[in-house]
């Protein structure tokens, strides 16, 4: 009998793999996730979360196996379980129809949407017109427009919209963003609108939070030169979608937004040499990590770090929940 050696497997090309920091979950994320969390812990399931607390598929599908129901209207729920309100925030009519029912809620919206509310409130308590530059139809731009009575806030999402607005009253013009704008993009929009109404104010701080511009500096960084560059996030994750924008402007060959590691078309991204890797503010590490491993059985994969920023900002959970200690497996989902 004749022996023969052992194929050989084939040799993995070497990769490299930039992987973008900070990136993934915020402080404002981070919050949000604890608040049902905790909710569950304390009220026991289930606990109603009116609209995706976050927009991240993995995230809700978890918070579901835990005892979370995710409905999209108040109507949807019972009068004597918990509903949370979610982290892109809510009108003002919705938890007034809480308190109406006699409900008990917990509004996670993030701390920095909740400071757009209070900027457009003060932009209408000066007698200003609101201009709120975002995008419509997503949940935070529809509460932040919730906060002021109907006709109080104009939308304008692009410069053509910028130069086609006309405003009630030019001289008493106020602007806010919603928060998780491509920084660039918005720039142009308030360029323009300046330029046509020189008398526009400013809000009393900037609304684009410092996660969003975070993450969009360090896709700035690590994207030239890059053969691919994978944003991990929803398609209905407004800074997501912002990030693989920025990453083809900044040099990216091509970008892509996939939520799993099972969305990556490997024939159709072609040879690869160098790959930036970063995630939205939704998504959790624990993805970003399994992207990681399907580059290392594909190829000879090393990963460095293009880091822009250091985060160590923490959002307190709603004052009733803060006694709710979550499970070290909770910890770890949290701290990624």
């Amino acid at each position: 009998m004749t022996l023969h050696a052992p194929i050989p497997a084939p040799e993995k090309r070497p990769l490299t793999v930039r992987l973008a920091t900070p990136r993934g979950f915020c402080a404002g994320v981070d919050r949000a996730i604890q608040i049902v969390e905790r909710a569950i812990g304390k009220y026991g399931a289930p606990v109603y979360v009116r609209h995706e607390i976050v927009h991240n598929r993995h995230v809700v599908d978890r918070l579901k196996a835990m005892g979370a129901v995710f409905v999209r209207e108040l109507d949807e729920c019972p009068d004597d379980r918990p509903v949370v309100f979610s982290a892109h925030g809510v009108p003002k009519s919705v938890p007034a129809g809480a308190r109406a029912r006699e409900m008990l809620f917990l509004d996670a919206t993030c701390p920095l949407v909740s400071k757009v509310h209070k900027q457009a409130l003060r932009h209408q308590r000066l007698g200003r017109h609101v201009i709120l530059i975002g995008h419509e139809g997503h949940p935070e731009v529809i509460g932040t427009m919730g906060q002021l009575p109907e006709g109080a806030v104009s939308l304008v999402d692009t410069v053509e919209d910028a130069e086609r607005y006309t405003p009630p009253d030019p001289d008493n013009l106020g602007y806010v963003t919603q928060t998780t704008l491509s920084v660039d993009d918005t720039e142009g929009v308030i360029a323009k609108l300046k330029e046509r109404f020189p008398n526009l104010q400013d809000p009393a701080a900037d609304s684009i939070c410092y996660a969003t511009t975070n993450r969009q500096e360090a896709v700035k960084l690590a994207a030239p030169g890059t053969d691919l560059f994978l944003i991990v996030g929803a398609p209905n994750s407004s800074n997501s979608k912002r990030l693989v924008e920025v990453a083809l402007k900044a040099g990216a060959r091509q970008a892509l937004l996939v939520q799993r590691a099972a969305e990556i078309d490997w024939d159709a991204v072609g040879p690869l040499r160098t790959v930036g890797l970063s995630a939205g503010a939704s998504a959790p590490e624990v993805i970003v990590n399994e992207i990681i491993d399907a580059f290392r059985e594909r190829y000879d994969a090393t990963v460095e770090l293009a880091e822009m920023a250091e985060e160590n900002e923490h959002f307190l959970v709603n004052r009733e929940l803060r006694n709710i200690a979550l499970t070290h497996e909770d910890m770890a989902w949290v701290n990624g």
